[in-house]
């Protein structure tokens, strides 16, 4: 049922997690999941509003908020030696931050499709190569990189998009292969999920909201806490097992 909360009896309990992206959308209704659930969540952005209203709806806990653009190398290694002398390890790494336009590749210049590789793709080999120092300190640790179902397959206007959604998803699973052979007891999974209903999605239209609608088997658009608890259970213990692989949640749109 859309929208139900889930009982996991804090599943994170006094366990470290940083969220990028985490000011909105699917971000913030993660960050807010992982706080609910008895982690201490660090809150990243490049928004410092949107990082104040997320902080505002956790319960009371050690959270934070870091101003972090996931394009610029500095601000992750910043970021990254805070979180070291302060905390010393990291549990949880959520890859979430993103941007995207709908624009034909004929029609899209170079610098464009740049900004959308560094903000979905580069922003995930920054964030993965600098947390992993404090993630191998952590006897939980666990990546979850957002894809999309864009990394997966295609449509029309999503060349740049599904570049960059399908660069995370092999990434993701050569980040998995390479901890094991290198003695990292990190997981690494990503999520796909399909159409998710946000400022973003409704900024398109109704005529356009309802065409996506009806290619859902489901029938609707999927929560931000939908897929928050999708991310909730790749980063937890119960995925112990689960390593190097995709989790879709689109209400079937891939599988029609």
């Amino acid at each position: 049922m859309a929208g139900r909360e889930v009982d996991h009896a804090a599943r994170f309990s006094g366990r470290l997690v940083l969220v990028t992206g985490a000011g909105n959308g699917i971000g913030a209704a993660t960050a807010l999941a992982f706080a609910r659930e008895g982690a201490n969540v660090i809150v990243a952005d490049i928004d410092e509003k949107a990082m104040s209203r997320t902080l505002a709806s956790f319960p009371s806990g050690a959270h934070e908020a870091r101003r972090l653009d996931v394009t610029s190398e500095a601000d992750w290694r910043e970021a990254i030696a805070a979180i070291g002398v302060r905390h010393g390890h990291l549990d949880v790494l959520v890859n979430n931050a993103g941007w995207g336009t709908l624009r034909n590749i004929f029609d899209m210049e170079f610098e464009e499709w740049r900004k959308l590789i560094a903000v979905n793709l580069d922003s995930v080999f920054l964030g993965t190569r600098h947390a992993m120092p404090l993630l191998e300190k952590s006897a939980h640790a666990a990546i979850v990189n957002v894809s999309s179902i864009r990394g997966i397959v295609a449509g029309v206007g999503s060349g740049a998009y599904s570049a960059a959604k399908g660069g995370v998803r092999i990434f993701t699973k050569a980040t998995a292969i390479e901890c094991a052979a290198t003695g990292r007891k990190v997981r690494a999974n990503s999520i796909h999920p399909g159409f998710v209903d946000t400022p973003l999605s409704r900024a398109i239209g109704a005529e356009a909201r309802e065409e996506r609608r009806k290619a859902i088997p489901q029938g609707r658009f999927a929560t931000t806490e939908e897929i928050a608890e999708a991310i909730l259970f790749l980063a937890s213990d119960a995925a112990s097992y689960i390593n190097g692989t995709e989790l879709v949640v689109d209400g079937g749109f891939t599988a029609a």
